[in-house]
């Protein structure tokens, strides 16, 4: 029997650390397992034990700093503890400041912390039902002091919820649960400071906004890539009726997942159109170019029912009973990320049939989200659509 010597213990630490999700061949030394177990966990990384401090955010300790949480002092009478009451005769470390109530058009900074670290899980709660508020409410993310967002998505859809219509994700990147139980594990490193900001751009307060956010302090190896997200929303033309999910980036880097809030404009079948990767420099023809919207979202045959799993799934299938059939659909490229040097283009088409068994281009409703790494300074994101062209059909 061949003997597993610590080469081999390693080989498989990095293989179960996913170094392939920033890694690369050439150009910078390779991350060691110490180092790269940190940021990005699992069960293979789980014995190492890499020299870093972890650290969690939430309304109970605002800085995630040692030492400082759960020390609010009930006060019912102070509006910054609307939760303090039930806490009143149990003193400081009884659950006084579990939450924030954030005022219409108020923005909230969630995390504002130095680097280098890395966010491991953000959990979000907030209204049990997000009609009229999943949508209103926008995540920003920005790192190290930059001055525009690399995340920039409203709530839910970043969450892999479309229409503000609660589905349940089962995903590795991505939990929802009920009711309204906001999870993600994208590993998210940065080197010299992070912040979060939740804007609530609804006409009402919310009564409720809980939050989360576990991260790791410790040194970031070179060559890793920042967590970027981004939103958009069209109906396409039928005269080319294609969508872009992402344009305009500039770079090295990994493209690692899409969420299509997907919306009918008419009957039928709406999914014979391609997905398509126009990468370093691809003009008029895409390097990859899927076969179907049910194939790229790991289907087959339409989508007969609902299901959500570790990498791609259909959570919602709405059938237009109260509005218009529409359909939630995520696809994370966790072990088959798209790698580009320079440059990265991704479009969906919209298409179904007509009776005559021909292609039908379709006007359809589609938002989505791109989610993807790369080096920083990134390109400027097109200006985020206002309240009015997010609200949901």
């Amino acid at each position: 029997m061949r003997r597993f010597g610590r080469t081999d213990f390693l080989k498989s630490v990095f293989a179960a650390a996913g170094l392939s999700l920033f890694g690369r061949s050439t150009g910078y030394s390779q991350p060691s397992p110490r180092e790269i177990s940190g940021f990005n966990p699992g069960l293979g990384t789980l014995p190492m034990l890499p020299a870093w401090e972890t650290r969690s955010i939430s309304a109970e300790n605002p800085t995630g700093e040692k030492g400082r949480g759960a020390r609010a002092i009930p006060n019912p009478s102070d509006p910054n503890l609307p939760y303090s009451k039930a806490a009143v005769d149990l003193g400081p470390g009884w659950k006084v400041n579990p939450f924030v109530k954030p005022r219409a058009g108020e923005t909230v900074t969630l995390m504002d912390v130095e680097g280098p670290g890395a966010i491991q899980h953000i959990w979000l709660a907030s209204e049990s039902n997000w009609m009229g508020n999943g949508r209103a409410s926008v995540l920003r993310f920005y790192w190290d002091q930059e001055s525009t967002p690399s995340v920039e998505v409203p709530l839910t859809d970043f969450f892999a919820v479309g229409h503000d219509l609660f589905a349940r994700v089962n995903s590795l990147a991505v939990v929802v649960n009920p009711t309204t139980a906001l999870n993600c594990y994208w590993p998210m490193p940065f080197k010299r400071h992070a912040k979060i900001t939740f804007t609530n751009e609804a006409e009402k307060d919310l009564s409720v906004l809980g939050y989360q956010i576990t991260y790791a302090k410790g040194e970031i190896p070179d060559g890793v890539g920042y967590f970027h997200a981004q939103w958009r929303r069209a109906v396409t033309d039928r005269s080319f009726p294609v969508h872009t999910i992402l344009e305009g980036v500039r770079g090295e880097g990994r493209y690692v997942g899409t969420f299509l809030a997907w919306t009918q404009m008419a009957d039928g079948w709406f999914g014979e159109g391609e997905v398509k990767f126009y990468i370093d420099g691809d003009r008029e023809f895409p390097t990859i170019c899927g076969t179907g919207t049910e194939d790229y979202f790991g289907g087959s045959y339409g989508f007969p029912e609902v299901y959500t799993t570790a990498y791609n799934g259909n959570t919602l299938k709405h059938e237009g009973k109260d509005g218009p059939p529409k359909w939630s659909l995520y696809r994370w490229h966790i072990m088959d990320p798209v790698s580009f040097k320079s440059d990265l283009r991704v479009t969906i088409q919209a298409l179904g049939w007509w009776p005559t068994d021909k292609f039908q281009p379709l006007a359809d409703d589609i938002a989505s989200v791109a989610y993807w790494y790369q080096r920083e300074p990134h390109a400027e994101f097109p200006k985020f659509p206002s309240l009015i062209k997010r609200w949901p059909r």
